[in-house]
């Protein structure tokens, strides 16, 4: 079994917002990924932002300055 790690999952209202999400992030090099929503979490569409939690103060700085639209953000063992 593949072992759990802490990670900060941001969930969307819209596909439309997780689609310009990852463009930012992906054009920022801010690491991370597009997953399916996880089931402990509900959320406006079927997709979350994952990013390992040591990496997330260089994600909160960009949704900051950027003016990122989300919905919530969650820390969860993946």
């Amino acid at each position: 079994m593949r072992e759990k790690k802490k990670c900060m999952v941001i969930s969307f209202h819209s596909t439309t917002e997780a689609m310009s999400f990852e463009k930012q992030c992906m054009g920022s090099g801010i690491p991370g990924r597009l997953i399916p929503i996880p089931r402990e979490i509900t959320a406006g569409c079927g997709l979350a932002w994952r990013i390992p939690a040591e990496e997330f103060p260089v994600c909160k700085k960009a949704i900051q300055e950027r003016q990122m639209e989300y919905q919530d953000i969650v820390e969860l063992m993946l």
